[in-house]
């Protein structure tokens, strides 16, 4: 139970207990901290629905509150608000926030997040969805839910026949060109990593200008799909050759799948399902294609069909789609799949969501499209480079990084540790960075990129979160004796207590909302108290031993509590700086 579900179900029992329905206690953190801690706005919808005075009934339920263990004030304020300040002994006993929140129904989710496609270099526009996506796994699973994360490579679209295509024309002595191959074929990959991305915008270019071009490229992806063997043993290099960068560059983002499927490992089921909606009357032949209908009679807008097989015969991503949440029913049995996809694919989950609903295969409220916005430069256009072309992520890693290495030096932290360290919290300093940027802001909104700002030790940003659980550290190191029974005295420890004590709550509501960016908020104001407390009250020399064994017991508990965030937001911290 968090703080404010136990401060509910003790106003909900004296609401009851005045003849009133106990969800009109509901209690939450007060608009005006500086008058009271909590309030409790029930009383107002109560006396409306009931025809009362709000402020006689609002005495009403303070009368039936047993608050002599709990509340140290309690009072009625405007036409009825109760606020609420805790008593301090109270307040200590939960102010030790190291466990977040557990989920009371548990379930087991699949997390779709990354997308990354075969044979194109990750670039700026794959951050979102990685950073996102990874840090709604790691919220889920701290609740309790059974999570895998999947990568759900692009690896079976046109790229593949553009590039199969390319590879032939450049050199069509090759054995897997010969069409009456069977193999086996060569292990090594003909091309390096560095050959394959280079081909792809050639190839891609070379199928925009020339449509006998494109269509090399459509044939050799209706093959590929079709089973021919050299093809699907090219596709396999092609795969392993980018798996194997990805994972690097996702590593040093924290990021970590615990699946690397792709669209080719639901294609065997294509065939089946194909047969089985055509079957059902589901499937229907529209200019050669076939489709799955799936507007509603209470549509506001126009939906269009999903077009399970184009009139080539290829499928697309609605079909495979479709067919990977088929494969993942039969193979994980999920209770729910989330989706962590820009908001420019809104409307293709809503139809593939709708088609597997009709079909029978999931429900459509048991899959969620988390979409989120754009990483944008300054000029509000998604982040380029400065010549206009798209952002490695390799290098936009190097970029913050080195500014990292640039603010450590400009604060004077740092210093006189050797090279390998000074890399590595440069490295750790630069990837939180641009990770808590990115998590700070709400997942649905656009956010300007701005990298001196993120970079700073000073407001809310990734560096300044590190730099206080360094200084927490080393206060903890200097300190004599250890950690006892918190007891609070000063406001800026109960102004700490009250922080540490709210981490239940940021955990669920950034779990039920899916919004990574409560706990951002949450851990900078955790971070700003613990400043004011680091600055008003002695700790480590503190001459009165039981003061001061309560006070590093609340320095470890700030500790703990910012370890278990950052591990929620996938956060690297280095342990001095």
């Amino acid at each position: 139970m968090t703080l404010l579900d136990e401060l509910s179900a003790i106003l909900g029992e004296a609401f009851a207990a005045a003849g009133l329905d106990a969800a009109y206690g509901r209690v939450a953190r007060a608009d005006r901290p500086d008058l009271a801690q909590f309030q409790c706005n029930g009383a107002l919808a109560a006396a409306k629905a009931a025809k009362q005075n709000p402020r006689a009934l609002a005495q009403s339920v303070l009368d039936k509150l047993d608050a002599s263990d709990v509340f140290s004030e309690t009072a009625i304020a405007g036409p009825g608000f109760i606020n609420l300040a805790l008593h301090d002994a109270w307040l200590a006993v939960r102010a030790d926030g190291r466990n977040g929140w557990r989920s009371p129904s548990l379930e087991k989710l699949v997390i779709d997040y990354g997308g990354p496609n075969v044979a194109k270099p990750l670039h700026v526009g794959h951050l979102r969805a990685a950073i996102i996506g990874e840090s709604l796994k790691r919220i889920t699973r701290a609740a309790g839910d059974e999570v895998i994360g999947d990568a759900h490579l692009g690896d079976w679209g046109l790229q593949m026949g553009q590039l199969i295509s390319e590879l032939e024309l450049r050199e069509p002595d090759l054995p897997y060109f010969d069409i009456d191959a069977q193999g086996p074929f060569p292990a090594d990959p003909p091309i390096t990593l560095a050959d394959l991305e280079a081909m792809y915008p050639a190839a891609s270019a070379a199928c925009k200008e020339d449509e006998a071009r494109a269509g090399l490229a459509r044939e050799a992806t209706k093959a590929l799909q079709d089973g021919r063997p050299g093809y699907r043993a090219l596709w396999r290099h092609f795969v392993d050759l980018s798996v194997a960068a990805m994972k690097v560059d996702y590593a040093d983002l924290g990021v970590d799948f615990d699946l690397w499927n792709g669209e080719a490992d639901a294609d065997p089921l294509i065939p089946e399902i194909a047969d089985d909606l055509r079957d059902r009357g589901l499937l229907e032949t529209s200019d050669g294609a076939e489709i799955i209908r799936v507007a509603r009679d209470d549509d506001k807008k126009e939906m269009p069909p999903i077009i399970f097989r184009n009139s080539r015969g290829a499928v697309g991503y609605h079909a495979t789609d479709v067919a990977t949440i088929v494969d993942r029913v039969r193979n994980i049995g999920p209770d729910r799949m989330l989706y962590v996809v820009d908001a420019r694919q809104r409307l293709h989950f809503e139809q593939v969501f709708r088609a597997v609903d009709r079909a029978g295969y999931f429900r459509e409220d048991r899959l969620e499209h988390l979409w989120f916005g754009t990483m944008n430069g300054e000029d509000g256009k998604p982040f380029k480079t400065r010549e206009g072309g798209t952002l490695k992520l390799r290098d936009f890693i190097d970029m913050v990084t080195d500014k990292a290495r640039a603010r450590l030096v400009e604060n004077g932290l740092a210093e006189g540790y050797g090279e390998a360290e000074t890399a590595e919290i440069a490295q750790k300093v630069g990837i939180a960075a641009l990770k808590f940027a990115d998590l700070s802001n709400p997942r649905t909104s656009d956010y300007i990129f701005d990298i001196d700002r993120f970079t700073s030790f000073e407001g809310k940003t990734g560096p300044y979160l590190l730099y206080a659980r360094a200084r927490i550290r080393s206060v903890l190191a200097k300190a004599t004796g250890a950690g006892g029974v918190i007891a609070i005295a000063a406001p800026e420890e109960r102004d700490l207590a009250l922080a540490l004590a709210g981490f239940a709550d940021a955990h669920r509501d950034a779990y039920q909302k899916r919004l990574p960016h409560i706990l951002c908020e949450h851990a900078f104001g955790l971070a700003q108290a613990f400043s004011k407390f680091y600055a008003a009250c002695r700790i480590a020399d503190e001459a009165d031993d039981e003061v001061r064994a309560s006070r590093i017991a609340l320095a470890e508990a700030v500790a703990a509590q910012l370890d278990m965030i950052f591990d929620l937001l996938g956060l690297p911290a280095p342990n001095r700086m």
